[in-house]
C-alpha cells in the first residue's frame, strides 16, 4: 500500500505555535520530556501487585468469589502494566535512557504480545494515519464496521449487541491468534506491505511466547488443575481485554471524531497535527485516579500530538493545547466523563451497523 503525505498549508502555523509553547514549558521548568521518579515508582507498584496477585491465586486455597475478584483485579493489573510501562517505553518516553526503554518495552512480550508488531501497528501506522481507512490498523476490527468506507456485511446490524463479546476476547485473540497470523503472513494486514522481520526478533518472539504459555497456562494448571486454572485465566484475560479495548476505542471511535479515506496517489489536504486533533478525543481528564491508572491515555489528544513526551506531563500540556486551539479556531474534542465517551462510542458503532444502501433508498 502506497504511503500518503500530509500537506503543510496555512494551518502549519498552529503546529509551529504549539510546539514552541510546549518546548518553552519544558525549557523554562528544566524538566525532561520523559518519565521521572513518579513513573518508576508506579511501575514498581504495578509489577509487584501483579506478582503478588499471581502468587496468591496459584498458591492459596481461597473462596471462589474471592478468587474471581482477584482474577478480575489481576487482569486489570496486567492492562495497567501495558498502559503505564509498556506504552511509555514503547514510545521511548519511560526514561531518557534508550536501553531502559528498550528493555521495558518488552514487558509486552512477557504479557504474551509482541513489541515488534506493536510498534509497526501502533507507533507507525496508527499514530501517523489515525482513523484513515486502509492505513490505520486499529480501526480494522474483525466482525466490526467502524468506518463508512468499510464494506457492510449482514452481521454488522448486530454489532451493537456482540461488540462487548469481541472486546472481551480481544486480548485472547491478540496473544493466541493475531500475532501468529502476522508472523506467518509477514504483514500487518491483508492489504499491507510485507515487513522485514530480523532473526533476533523472531527468536525473541518464540522465546517469550513459550515463556508466556509456561507462566500463564502451564504453571496455573500444574498448581490448580485444568478447570480452575482455565476458568481463572479466562476471567483475567477477559478483564484485561475489556480494559484495553474500551480505553483505546474511546480515544478515536466516537461520533465526534473524523474518519477519513484517501484514494491512491492522493495526499491528505491538512497538516498532521490538525489531523490528530480531528481524529482523537480525550475523556475524564479531571479524574486524577483514572489518569493514574490509565497511564494518561485519557489524555489521548496530547499523546497523539506529542508521542515522544511521557504521560506524566500531559495535564500541563493539556492546558497549552487547549489555549492554542482556541486562539487558532481549531476544534478540540474532550468528554467530561468516561460515561459520555462510552455513549458516544455506542452511538458510532450503532450508526455503522445500519445498512448504507437502505439509508440511500430512504433518505
Amino acid at each position: 500500500m502506497s504511503k500518503i503525505k500530509f500537506r503543510n498549508n496555512g494551518e502549519a502555523l498552529f503546529s509551529k505555535d504549539l510546539r514552541s509553547r510546549v518546548n518553552l514549558h519544558f525549557s523554562s521548568s528544566s524538566k525532561e520530556k520523559v518519565g521521572d521518579r513518579r513513573l518508576f515508582l508506579k511501575a514498581i507498584m504495578l509489577v509487584l501487585s501483579a506478582i503478588t496477585l499471581y502468587v496468591l491465586l496459584i498458591s492459596l486455597t481461597i473462596p471462589v468469589w474471592f478468587a474471581i475478584l482477584l482474577c478480575i483485579v489481576f487482569g486489570c493489573n496486567l492492562a495497567g502494566i501495558g498502559f503505564n510501562i509498556m506504552h511509555d517505553a514503547g514510545h521511548d518516553t519511560f526514561s531518557s535512557n534508550k536501553k531502559i526503554n528498550h528493555v521495558f518495552s518488552y514487558s509486552l512480550n512477557l504479557l504474551g504480545g509482541s513489541i515488534f508488531f506493536w510498534k509497526l501497528k501502533h507507533n507507525i501506522a496508527h499514530h501517523t494515519y489515525t482513523n484513515v481507512e486502509g492505513h490505520d490498523h486499529d480501526i480494522e476490527v474483525k466482525f466490526m464496521r467502524l468506518h463508512n468506507e468499510q464494506p457492510y456485511r449482514w452481521y454488522h446490524r448486530f454489532q451493537t449487541v456482540y461488540f462487548i463479546l469481541l472486546y472481551s476476547i480481544s486480548y485472547l485473540a491478540w496473544v493466541f491468534y493475531q500475532d501468529y497470523e502476522k508472523y506467518f503472513r509477514g504483514s500487518m494486514g491483508k492489504k499491507s506491505n510485507s515487513f522485514k522481520f530480523p532473526i533476533k526478533e523472531k527468536v525473541i518472539f518464540w522465546f517469550t511466547k513459550v515463556f508466556h504459555l509456561l507462566i500463564f497456562i502451564m504453571l496455573p494448571i500444574y498448581f490448580l488443575g485444568v478447570v480452575p486454572a482455565v476458568v481463572g485465566l479466562l476471567i483475567a484475560f477477559v478483564s484485561c481485554g475489556l480494559c484495553l479495548a474500551i480505553i483505546f476505542q474511546l480515544a478515536h471511535v466516537v461520533t465526534e471524531t473524523d474518519f477519513l479515506t484517501v484514494n491512491e496517489h492522493e495526499d491528505l489536504d491538512q497538516e498532521w497535527m490538525v489531523h490528530q486533533l480531528q481524529t482523537t478525543a480525550n475523556f475524564s481528564t479531571n479524574n486524577k485516579l483514572l489518569s493514574w491508572l490509565l497511564g494518561g491515555l485519557n489524555y489521548q489528544v496530547e499523546h497523539h500530538l506529542f508521542p515522544k513526551i511521557s504521560h506524566i506531563h500531559y495535564p500541563a500540556i493539556n492546558k497549552l493545547v487547549k489555549e492554542t486551539c482556541k486562539e487558532h479556531g481549531i476544534r478540540y474534542i474532550e468528554f467530561k466523563t468516561i460515561g459520555q465517551a462510552v455513549v458516544s462510542h455506542l452511538k458510532h458503532i450503532h450508526r455503522m451497523s445500519l445498512n448504507p444502501k437502505r439509508q440511500l433508498l430512504n433518505p
